[in-house]
């Protein structure tokens, strides 16, 4: 059984659907396929502080209704060390500029609507993924589904499956050059219907390690706390981990923290992982598929959109225009973005965790720069400016 589309989409996770969704509404034919079912995607719980570019996008593209109702607007973020707490400004730093706070998985599911609302071709639980003939003017999608094997004809393919996915695997190895760095710590995290322990995202430097507490909701949150990478969830009951983010936290914010039971637990290594190019003849590589950051700097979706912005813009000019510059341009142009933002990412990873073998040394460097950048207003608007998001 064979269908026909201008672009088949691998990855039905929020770049690809947000992908497919802009397709759509340019009036660019596309089918999406996820390997798993929608509800296991729609079961990942992740992060949730959007930059504005991002908040643009699902306005525009008509999936931002829910997210403008129920998502909060953050005019800035808190840090804390030393026993005592900052806050960083954005608003003020950066001419006005925000985040909104709105999880991962609403955006998501906010998605699917949209392409439902929209009849959008969308194929999940397909088996055994395949692309093919890449280098050529026709590629391919190949997948099974009960029982039958499907085929995808399309003009181009956009790898938006994850880093586990089959679209950067299908790329000869000699083609690509990965970077790549692995933290010698990990993040163990819980979500509890409890009120969040402050009013905006808070992270926090402690010679025990990194805290971060954030929210989905006001009656939902998210914390955190560093742990060593051998650590596993069985070490880390719901008491445990409470008072160990009261002891990484400011008396007067840890004794106002409500606890509560974990309705998830999560542990979770970091890594900034970057492929080159994202580009294989027909396929374009977005998202995850192509780079991950650490968390640290709330980057990992927000850097997946600037991705699907470039990727959009240039399949539009393609498909509308004939115009072919901007896919010869796409990976140079979403690597310079995709950089910075791994660059902050790196930094502010850095600069808030224990690395275990820098010593007192690496401590008496982390407290001077915190002292520094709460000194400087100059350090607070270089900060302020990557976390809200460089312009696409």
């Amino acid at each position: 059984m064979t269908d026909r589309t201008q672009v088949a989409i691998i990855g039905g996770g929020p770049s690809g659907l947000l992908l497919s969704q802009i397709l759509h509404l340019e009036g660019i034919d596309n089918i999406l396929v996820e390997q798993r079912s929608r509800d296991y995607v729609l079961s990942r719980v992740r992060a949730g502080v959007l930059e504005m570019g991002l908040v643009d996008m699902l306005r525009r593209y008509e999936a931002g209704e829910r997210m403008d109702v129920e998502g909060q607007v953050h005019q800035g973020i808190g840090m804390c060390f030393d026993g005592s707490q900052y806050r960083i400004d954005l608003a003020a730093l950066t001419g006005g500029k925000t985040v909104m706070v709105y999880g991962q998985t609403e955006i998501t599911r906010d998605l699917y609507d949209a392409r439902d609302r929209m009849e959008g071709r969308m194929i999940h639980e397909a088996a055994h993924v395949a692309l093919h003939d890449l280098e050529t003017d026709t590629p391919s999608v190949t997948y099974e589904k009960d029982g039958q094997t499907h085929t995808i004809a399309c003009d181009m393919v956009a790898g938006c499956d994850g880093f586990h996915g089959v679209c950067r695997t299908s790329i000869p190895a000699e083609k690509l050059t990965a970077f790549e760095r692995v933290y010698p710590f990990a993040w163990l995290g819980i979500l509890s219907e409890t009120p969040n322990v402050s009013p905006e995202v808070t992270y926090a430097w402690h010679q025990r390690g990194f805290a971060l507490c954030s929210m989905r909701n006001p009656m939902l949150t998210r914390n955190y706390v560093q742990c060593p990478m051998s650590d596993t969830i069985d070490d880390w009951p719901d008491d445990r981990f409470w008072d160990e983010l009261k002891m990484r936290l400011p008396v007067d914010l840890a004794n106002t923290i409500v606890t509560g039971p974990s309705i998830e637990k999560l542990l979770a290594p970091l890594r900034s992982f970057v492929v080159e190019p994202l580009r294989h003849g027909r396929l374009f590589l977005a998202g995850d598929a192509a780079h991950i950051v650490p968390p640290t700097g709330a980057k990992g979706l927000n850097l997946a959109a600037s991705d699907i912005h470039y990727l959009s813009t240039a399949l539009i000019a393609h498909f509308q225009q004939d115009d072919e510059k901007p896919l010869a341009d796409y990976s140079n142009l979403a690597l310079k973005r995709i950089w910075k933002a791994e660059r902050f990412s790196w930094w502010m990873t850095h600069l808030l965790h224990i690395f275990p073998d820098d010593g007192p040394f690496g401590v008496k460097m982390q407290q001077t720069e915190l002292d520094y950048l709460f000194s400087s207003p100059a350090a607070m608007t270089s900060l302020a400016e990557n976390y809200v998001g460089l312009p696409y």
